[in-house]
């Protein structure tokens, strides 16, 4: 009887525990793929309003999810601004008033240099892999392109700023094609769209990357990556607010 209740029992929760591992495991690949290691890339990022745009160059070095710094290099209104990630503290360097000012977690939400990315978008402070419960929806191909479809539901206390998020992530490649951020009740809040899958520097990425608003009609942010160097020599020191005002 023993082993018929145990029988019963794997069969009912073990499908549950292997379809969490296998989920997890997919976010983990493809975290691995677009942040892992030490990297640096440089890119360029488009604001698109429906009466205007502009475009902004930046370069940024990371390690991981715990240190990232960025800066901006154009144009020259905002060049030298940066931006530095130290596990779970950030800070912010004004070049025009010499000041370096450290940002406290309520301001992880606000725009990030008025764009459509939230400062935590661009400097990780949450973890797609640890902050959350992972859940494999199935699967759906976009833009030909067969990928797992992964829903994310943060945990209790976790510091993030989603109720909810879905990814699309190409079985073959493990590359984030598509993403929704949900608030905390549920409602679509913006989509990212990966695009121009292409090698740089040893690894399949998208090098074009959209996101858009649900909320803002004509409102879109491009960030298009035009260099990538992975496996960086980079240490931790480097991840200074010394080094903010700098890094060039």
């Amino acid at each position: 009887m023993k082993n018929l209740l145990l029988a019963l029992l794997l069969f009912t929760v073990l499908p549950t525990l292997i379809q969490a591992q296998s989920a997890k495991e997919i976010v983990q690949k493809m975290s691995a793929n677009a942040y892992g290691g030490k990297m640096y890339s440089a890119m360029n990022m488009t604001i698109v309003r429906p009466t205007w745009k502009r475009t902004m160059s930046l370069k940024s070095w990371s390690d991981g999810q715990d240190y990232s710094l960025i800066l901006i290099t154009g144009p020259a209104r905002e060049k030298g601004i940066s931006y530095l990630k130290r596990k779970k503290e950030m800070w912010n360097y004004q070049p025009s008033i010499s000041r370096t000012i450290k940002m406290p977690p309520s301001m992880m939400s606000q725009s990030w240099m008025g764009s459509d990315f939230k400062n935590d978008d661009l400097v990780r402070q949450s973890s797609i892999v640890d902050d959350y419960t992972h859940t494999l929806l199935g699967s759906e191909t976009i833009e030909g392109r067969v990928c797992h479809k992964v829903q994310l539901i943060p945990n209790p206390d976790a510091p993030v700023v989603w109720g909810k998020v879905i990814l699309w992530i190409d079985q073959k490649d493990f590359i984030q094609i598509k993403s929704q951020q949900f608030d905390e009740d549920q409602e679509l809040v913006q989509t990212m769209l990966g695009q121009n899958i292409k090698e740089m520097d040893g690894r399949i990425i998208a090098t074009k990357q959209i996101l858009i608003p649900a909320d803002e009609q004509g409102h879109q942010t491009i960030m298009e990556y035009t260099n990538m160097d992975f496996d960086m020599p980079i240490d931790d020191q480097f991840f200074s607010t010394q080094n903010m005002k700098k890094i060039r």
